[in-house]
């Protein structure tokens, strides 16, 4: 009963804290946005502007194409581009363009690594639950965002579809929104909506999401899948996955448990096949029973169909989904990750290999942590190959120097291999 009431003690501080800030973009305004071309409603940006691009299966990619024949055409200079991962081509990463555009990324994927490890481009170390903050409080002054929306329904209504993630703070707080209007956006349900008139400018266009198609897992990845859903993962559980192979081995092997939940900042195809296998329902959840709960998506068109107008899920700001105390309230949080490489005291590498920056730690220690927290046993789970690709060893032993460490030995959970389960709360370091 105590935990109960603290949990929900620290809830209530969260909705607060959660709906305080610029107001929602809900409401009717007495004003119609311009429609323009790409190219047209691009020549707001300019010198010196700090741009904000929405993310993963949303990239609204005809505006980032206009914006770095823009950024040339008008030698624009110093115009900061700040996103969390962006799917496709990144033109004005080129080299060409250094000094016309700045990228600053809070997540970095295989198209920025190259910019961002050879110094034309920036990283922001940050968890996926903080990102919003940076705009509510002003550290990141928006003037533009670019973002991609489904048509407005009859009540005039635009959804964010597969990406809520850190777009609703930013919308809430940018000075200019340019809203690139796809019919191929899937509608959401949660707090991925605008009312049109709240965007300045309307640019239709009618082109696929980019998509990605679950990869083909090797024999070591479906061994650690087996391993994780047959001994850690109890029927109830609600589930967070985190991005690749290993998440996704998983999820393929829990056709034979019953009663899942999902409260995850991402998910994939996997989720569409559990569900169709009945195996599941949420009826166990106490953060909205009977709903799947996340903030991103990206997949196939499958998936996006899935997605479509769908009241079985939720979509929420990642600051309110990554909530460590609130993720806690769900009951078994089973936390499914991926990493670089671990050491033996729990120290643990997710986003760097040796001086260079690969990806970013996301939402994963919000997870890890909101596990952790979870009264019933959670179970923070990290999971990785024994070996690398190279065949190196992937665990690392007291005597050799972990490269860069995101995430600490306080976080306590077992660490998988295809060969084993470490648990570190069974060890004294």
């Amino acid at each position: 009963m105590y935990f109960s009431g603290l949990f929900k003690k620290f809830n209530r501080g969260i909705i607060r804290h959660y709906y305080s800030y610029a107001a929602e973009p809900f409401h009717p305004l007495p004003r119609t946005p311009v429609t323009l071309s790409a190219e047209e409603a691009i020549k707001v940006v300019k010198s010196g502007d700090t741009v904000f691009v929405h993310s993963a299966a949303a990239t609204p990619t005809k505006l980032l194409a206009a914006l770095a024949n823009h950024g040339k055409e008008s030698r624009l200079e110093k115009v900061t581009v700040c996103h969390i991962h962006i799917e496709g081509p990144m033109e004005y990463l080129k080299p060409e363009y250094s000094g016309i555009f700045r990228d600053n990324s809070f997540f970095i994927g295989s198209n920025a690594r190259e910019a961002v490890n050879s110094g034309r481009a920036d990283f922001v170390p940050i968890f996926l639950s903080e990102i919003p903050l940076l705009f509510h409080r002003k550290i990141i002054q928006l003037d533009v965002a670019l973002i991609n929306v489904s048509p407005p329904d009859q009540h005039g209504f635009c959804s964010f579809g597969p990406s809520v993630d850190v777009t609703r703070s930013a919308v809430k707080n940018a000075k200019y929104i340019i809203g690139q209007v796809n019919p191929k956006i899937p509608r959401t349900f949660g707090d991925g909506t605008i009312h049109v008139s709240h965007l300045d400018c309307i640019v239709n266009v009618d082109e696929e999401l980019p998509m990605r198609y679950p990869a083909k897992s090797s024999p070591i990845e479906i061994a650690i899948g087996r391993l994780i859903a047959d001994n850690l993962v109890e029927n109830g559980a609600t589930l967070q996955m985190g991005i690749g192979n290993i998440p996704d081995a998983v999820l393929s092997s829990l056709k034979s448990h019953t009663d899942l939940g999902i409260h995850s900042e991402m998910f994939s195809d996997g989720v569409v096949d559990l569900v169709e296998a009945g195996c599941i329902t949420n009826s166990q959840k106490k953060i909205l029973p009977g709903k799947i709960v996340g903030s991103f998506c990206l997949g196939s068109r499958r998936l996006y169909d899935f997605l479509d107008n769908n009241p079985f899920i939720v979509m929420g700001d990642v600051q309110w989904v990554n909530s460590s105390s609130l993720i806690a309230q769900n009951p078994k949080v089973t936390a499914i990750n991926s990493c670089i490489e671990i050491d033996l005291t729990g120290q643990v590498v997710s986003d760097s290999i040796g001086t260079r920056m690969y990806s970013g730690v996301g939402g994963q220690v919000d997870f890890l942590r909101g596990a952790g927290l979870c009264p019933d046993g959670g179970k923070p789970i990290l999971a990785l190959p024994s070996s690398t690709k190279k065949g190196e060893s992937a665990e690392i032993d007291a005597s050799d120097q972990v490269d860069g460490c995101s995430e600490v030995p306080y976080l306590k959970g077992p660490a998988i291999t295809h060969y084993k389960c470490h648990d570190p709360n069974l060890k004294f370091v």
